[in-house]
């Protein structure tokens, strides 16, 4: 498997013949829109930095959206979403929105994408349905998204093998992802993607793995 990051929560996962979207990025987003065709597409919050399922269609490839919670199931690759909330990008008159958090099961791993996250506790459904996590994506950005100090107790509460931080590059407050690995101790490894197997885990305990974008 092979983790790219392409702004803000956008990432973008392969696994053989299959690719994964979290969040893309449409036209109408703040960030630039993304430009790679996905056989899957997950959208977190129904904002434009985070619901471009136009910009990962490709030719006559339209990807499986799922846009909210439940389970779901498709070339192999299971999915259950989990009700959670965001103040990320409210309209006039709203206090909060409908977030979607992600376990997705592949190649024997579990990634967990927590999407546009300001509840600072998951709930118990959702904590129970995640099972071991292998690859946690956090926000840290604050603005609407959980803040540094919070980002980094959920995610450490959360036992994962890896930490990625999200919602710093292209949105989120300045400095957001210095202030989350402050709380860390500022140990974290940097690479422009992340290529894992099963076996490249072993060992791992909390670690957090800068993706650039």
């Amino acid at each position: 498997m092979v983790i790219t990051h392409h702004g803000g929560q956008c990432f973008k996962v392969t696994f053989g013949d299959l690719t994964l979207a979290f969040d893309p990025i449409s036209r109408k987003g703040t960030l630039p829109a993304v430009k790679f065709g996905a056989d899957i597409a997950l959208v977190s919050r129904n904002h434009p930095d985070m619901n471009g399922l136009e910009e990962v269609t490709y030719g006559d490839t339209v990807p499986f959206a799922i846009t909210g919670p439940g389970e779901y199931e498709h070339s192999g690759v299971t999915v259950r979403g989990f009700l959670s909330h965001s103040k990320y990008g409210l309209k006039k008159g709203e206090e909060e929105a409908l977030n979607t958090v992600y376990a997705v099961n592949l190649e024997d791993m579990t990634l967990v994408h927590l999407g546009a996250l300001s509840d600072k506790e998951l709930s118990k459904e959702a904590r129970e349905g995640m099972g071991e996590i292998d690859v946690l994506f956090v926000p840290v950005g604050d603005e609407g998204v959980l803040k540094a100090s919070d980002a980094h107790e959920l995610a450490v509460s959360l036992e994962p093998k890896i930490i990625v931080p999200m919602h710093w590059s292209g949105m989120g407050a300045p400095k957001s992802l210095e202030a989350f690995l402050k709380e860390e101790g500022g140990a974290a490894e940097k690479v422009d993607k992340l290529t894992l197997k099963k076996k490249d885990l072993v060992g791992r305990d909390g670690s957090i793995i800068v993706l650039t974008a």
